[in-house]
């Protein structure tokens, strides 16, 4: 994977610097500044003139420029109003000011309008909920450029039996197509970061997977809550089967049906994972296959995770 270099100047932040304006850590702000990793992005996501953007966490606007040259719009999500205000005013009065739309606030609160693509220097705090926002967002865009902390990109496109495997790499590989494409020195941001940062490819998978994504979730995060056990030892937990005989008895009530006298969930579940010869799995080496299967017989059996 191609590495980019750092660009040592930037006119933008040094105006920015002499304004005043004092970068805020809690929201994760580290702009970036290097036009040359700004250019790679924009190329990666295969920006079209018709395309409508979503940006979050746009800072200064370094990208957000860039974007507006090339698009139809961009949505830019800010939680910052003094960065907000700032990029407004540098696009004030130019030909690119009708084509911006704000968005001011937490991104995770927002309701999203539509979208082609999202490119973005994202707030490493809010990576996670970010990503299954965005995935579990319809309808469907094309594709999403995002930079994230170097070893959270690695979790995203690492594969069963990594040592970075899991629960959320599952998570998102059920979802999207997931590539790695370059890595960013910490130099390219101002401030600098603590932390290297990579830039990842989300393409979600259309059609969408047919799975209930909060049972998906539910069962992966009992296997991996302890991925290097086996499924018959995470499973066997109390706190586990109190959740699995609670749902268990819940969803017969909901479809009239009577419990069996004498159920033991215990004996119920480990014989689905018997059945399946799963018992002796470890979530650490498991493919989505494995897991499809795995809830498929789960569910089938009346067993939710929701």
């Amino acid at each position: 994977m191609p590495k980019v270099k750092t660009e040592k100047k930037s006119r933008i932040h040094n105006e920015v610097q002499k304004q005043g304006i004092v970068f805020n850590k809690d929201f994760g702000q580290h702009i970036l500044k290097n036009p040359l990793v700004i250019t790679s992005m924009l190329e990666k996501a295969a920006l079209r003139p018709t395309d409508i953007v979503l940006e979050i966490g746009p800072g200064t606007g370094n990208m957000t420029v860039r974007m507006l040259e090339r698009c139809k719009k961009v949505v830019a999500c800010e939680i910052d109003t003094r960065l907000a205000a700032e990029l407004q005013k540098r696009i004030q009065g130019t030909p690119l000011q009708p084509k911006l739309q704000m968005l001011i606030g937490d991104f995770l609160k927002a309701e999203l309008p539509f979208f082609d693509l999202c490119i973005a220097n994202v707030p490493y705090q809010i990576s996670s909920p970010l990503i299954f926002k965005l995935l579990l967002h319809r309808p469907l865009f094309r594709c999403a450029v995002l930079m994230f902390q170097r070893e959270f990109a690695q979790r995203l496109v690492a594969k069963p039996g990594d040592k970075l495997y899991c629960r959320l790499s599952i998570n998102t590989q059920l979802l999207a197509r997931v590539d790695m494409l370059m890595k960013v020195g910490k130099n390219n941001f101002k401030p600098p970061p603590k932390v290297e940062s990579s830039v990842v490819r989300l393409e979600p998978k259309n059609p969408p997977p047919p799975v209930n994504f909060t049972e998906w979730d539910g069962l992966t995060r009992i296997a991996f809550l302890r991925k290097n056990k086996t499924l018959a030892a995470a499973f066997k937990t109390n706190s586990v089967m109190e959740m699995l005989e609670k749902n268990y008895k819940l969803h017969l009530s909901l479809n009239n049906m009577p419990i069996e006298e004498n159920l033991n969930m215990t004996e119920k579940v480990i014989g689905i994972l018997q059945k399946l010869d799963m018992d002796n799995f470890r979530a650490r080496s498991m493919d989505l296959d494995d897991f499809m299967r795995l809830l498929l017989a789960f569910n089938s059996e009346g067993i939710h995770f929701n």
